[in-house]
């Protein structure tokens, strides 16, 4: 079974994506287990900034890995937070904290300009210099509300409403969450990518 790396201590990320990548036969382990320090994100993108992650993985440990950069971008204030989603409100910043700070920014705006939508970038090396990473953007559509709804999720799950579903991320079920989600839609395509890709 081939090991793939993933840049990122997060427990629900891991979970994630070793139940995704299964069928390819990947084990996908955290950069903490091999004592990998976490990247500096100095891109001014999210594609900057999943590259760096996972190229610091690929070097550090010699195998491929997999990084991924997401965060909210808000129409109404030019695509912000964007790549600062995670610490909108300051360097180690709570949801809540980021979530009164975007509602702050929008206040008295009426709701059919609250358009928003989050976005997540997948980065895959098979080396730290691999020249051709696959790349996956996948975007979910939404708008941001007046106020918090929902106890699921994270981020800033509780105020992105889903107008076709008419509820917010915060209160969908995690399965359904996992299917339609940005960060559902990208994997997906990862898989297809590597299932592509894979050698014949």
């Amino acid at each position: 079974m081939s090991r793939l790396i993933l840049a990122s201590g997060n427990a629900g990320k891991l979970k994630e994506f070793s139940e995704l990548l299964q069928p390819l036969g990947w084990q996908v382990e955290a950069q903490s287990s091999y004592q990998v320090e976490e990247a500096e994100e100095t891109g001014l993108t999210f594609v900057e900034n999943a590259l760096i992650k996972a190229r610091n993985a690929a070097q550090a440990t010699g195998l491929p890995a997999l990084a991924d950069d997401s965060g909210i971008e808000v129409d109404a204030l030019q695509g912000a937070p964007g790549i600062y989603s995670a610490r909108f409100a300051g360097p180690g910043s709570s949801d809540a904290e980021n979530n009164t700070k975007l509602l702050n920014s929008l206040k008295g705006l009426p709701e059919a300009e609250r358009s928003a939508r989050y976005w997540c970038v997948l980065a895959f090396l098979r080396f730290a210099e691999d020249p051709t990473p696959i790349i996956i953007q996948a975007s979910w559509e939404g708008r941001v509300l007046t106020e918090p709804r929902g106890e699921g999720g994270f981020g800033y799950d509780p105020l992105f409403w889903l107008p076709d579903l008419g509820k917010t991320a915060a209160e969908l079920p995690k399965q359904e969450k996992n299917r339609v989600s940005h960060r559902g839609r990208a994997s997906q395509l990862l898989v297809e990518a590597l299932q592509a890709h894979a050698p014949k």
